[in-house]
């Protein structure tokens, strides 16, 4: 509730709330009045006018007195609430609650409950954990409760989702990068090119970066485009068109596209850029967790070495997930 983009708001939120409750009190007070008016000595309940089915009419009878004091009864619990808890804008409320508070909690209990399961593998390396049975199974779930939703149950990835199972790598594929792009995300920018660069001449320069991979490619427009990509794409992809790790910039001489490969979706990326977005999941799971995945996604691509313990007894699924 306190999540605005502006004060404005939260009083919004207040005035509406306080002032439902204050209209509902004076609504039964106003009716009360008028509903319990009835004609001095007559000792009859008056009649509205209303008959249906030609016998059946319509009284105005007073509201009844229990019904009354649950309906005030109400209204005080809904005051009470907004006075306890988070209900009015910004008010956080006397007694502190949050559901992200109450999430916290969870999770520090299931992160102790499951700390013996994870405790042996804090001092162990990126390659031994890979190579114990275990831990593999423990990352597995980790991954397919984390990671799957983008990069597939396969971890093969898909259309602007990288594949982690091949040994192509943006950034890098050494331990410690998986793990800071696990713990940190990353954010990926090709910038657009369409204000300086046309469409035919962004056509040329797509020619030039499929005969980089080894693609059919018209060589007249190959020479064309090998100027506009010294020009502006040199930067980022190298003069060979083998990228950057540090920038992220992708090869461009493999057969590894995530986009596709054809001239219309080089064209497009060329003009209209690309943004992709790692999310951090530093927040999401402990560090030992994190340690476990970054070797379950390492292995994909390195043949681990073998187990130098024994494996501890896999746990259940419960507790393998992370507790985000």
């Amino acid at each position: 509730m306190s999540d605005f983009v502006n004060g404005f708001w939260g009083y919004f939120i207040s005035i509406v709330a306080v002032g439902g409750v204050a209209f509902c009190v004076w609504l039964l007070y106003s009716q009360r009045r008028w509903l319990g008016v009835q004609p001095a000595g007559s000792g009859q309940v008056e009649d509205t006018g209303h008959v249906w089915d030609g016998d059946l009419t319509e009284l105005n009878n007073p509201v009844p007195g229990w019904w009354t004091w649950m309906f005030l009864l109400a209204c005080a619990v809904a005051l009470g609430y907004l006075f306890l808890m988070p209900g009015l804008g910004s008010y956080q409320g006397q007694l502190g609650y949050s559901s992200a508070n109450e999430v916290a909690q969870q999770q520090a209990r299931m992160a102790e409950a499951v700390r013996p399961i994870y405790a042996r593998f804090e001092t162990m390396t990126i390659p031994q954990i890979a190579a114990d049975p275990g831990a593999r199974e423990i990352g597995q779930r980790l991954f397919l409760n984390t990671c799957a939703q983008c990069h597939g149950s396969d971890a093969k990835g898909g259309p602007s989702f990288p594949n982690l199972a091949d040994n192509d790598w943006l950034y890098g594929g050494s331990p410690d990068t998986i793990m800071q792009t696990i713990t940190n995300g990353r954010v990926g920018v090709m910038p657009p090119w369409k204000s300086v660069i046309d469409p035919k001449a962004a056509g040329d320069i797509a020619q030039y970066v499929r005969s980089l991979s080894g693609l059919a490619a018209d060589p007249e427009r190959v020479l064309r485009g090998q100027h506009g990509y010294q020009t502006y794409c040199i930067a980022c992809h190298g003069a060979d068109g083998k990228g950057n790790p540090v920038l992220g910039a992708p090869n461009l001489t493999d057969d590894v596209w995530l986009y596709g490969s054809s001239e219309t979706s080089i064209i497009r990326t060329i003009l209209e850029g690309r943004e992709n977005h790692m999310p951090a999941h530093g927040d999401i799971l402990t560090p030992v967790q994190i340690k476990i995945l970054t070797a379950w996604v390492w292995g994909l691509s390195n043949k681990p070495d073998a187990p130098s313990q024994p494996a501890p007894a896999a746990p259940s699924a419960d507790q393998a997930l992370p507790h985000g």
